[in-house]
């Protein structure tokens, strides 16, 4: 069993995981032998600790659990109530027309492809997201831009800021679903680049990363925020797209 991802907080209620992209929060729904946080939760803290609220898999941040039964209502009854701030950062392929906007679909998952999710007219659940553009990194003509975009679910659909942001035009950047064939490459970026041949692209993955949360604590009732610091290749994407961009 792989060790834990690193501990963002932790007392005699809760604790908080800073998770890696590409690990699942629970068993997955078609292949049971693909490694989860839970089973390695229960695995080293016991079957007492339960996670509050999810976050895909191939997205990187915070993740909550509770430790004890009161903890976790209190907590659950603020996910179900929407009074929990949460916040992510993204990098979309192409520029939103806007520096502020909210996008508010109905969604449901989608017939022809199980497990991904689609905007529908009805029949779907209401979802809304509110945005910020943070940094818009434009680039010469004939290559799409880039921007770091802060996302502040309302609701808590199923790849809900991943629809939401293709469904705008700009998809987030090394989305499998949802994204396009979009590569961010630092010989794009940065002019006389040598080493091509063996380049990879700076993000691989999904850029989108769970970064903060705000909620009730269980204790003491008063408001806490936790915060799961940027991975590494989202930070060096971003410090590249900020060096060499002309604006």
């Amino acid at each position: 069993m792989p060790a834990l991802p690193p501990v963002i907080f932790e007392d005699e209620s809760l604790i908080a995981f800073d998770k890696p992209s590409g690990l699942l929060i629970a068993p997955d729904r078609w292949d049971k032998s693909r490694a989860n946080l839970m089973d390695m939760v229960h695995e080293k803290m016991g079957h007492g600790v339960a996670n509050v609220h999810r976050i895909d898999a191939d997205t990187s941040g915070l993740v909550l659990c509770a430790k004890t039964k009161p903890a976790l209502d209190f907590l659950s009854g603020q996910f179900q109530s929407k009074t929990v701030g949460k916040v992510y950062e993204a990098l979309t392929v192409g520029l939103p027309a806007q520096d502020e906007f909210t996008v508010d679909f109905v969604l449901k998952e989608d017939d022809a492809k199980p497990g991904r999710m689609c905007v529908v007219k009805k029949h779907g659940k209401a979802s809304v997201t509110d945005f910020r553009v943070l940094a818009r990194f434009p680039q010469p003509a004939g290559r799409p831009g880039f921007a770091h975009v802060e996302c502040r679910p309302q609701t808590g659909r199923t790849h809900q800021i991943r629809v939401h942001l293709a469904a705008s035009g700009t998809p987030i950047l090394s989305d499998p679903f949802y994204g396009n064939e979009t590569q961010l490459l630092l010989s794009d970026l940065k002019r006389g680049y040598k080493g091509r041949d063996e380049e990879r692209p700076l993000i691989t993955r999904l850029a989108l990363h769970a970064a903060a949360l705000t909620f009730k604590h269980p204790l003491t009732r008063e408001p806490a925020t936790l915060h799961a610091p940027r991975p590494q290749d989202f930070e060096v994407a971003l410090k590249y797209l900020h060096k060499f961009t002309r604006r």
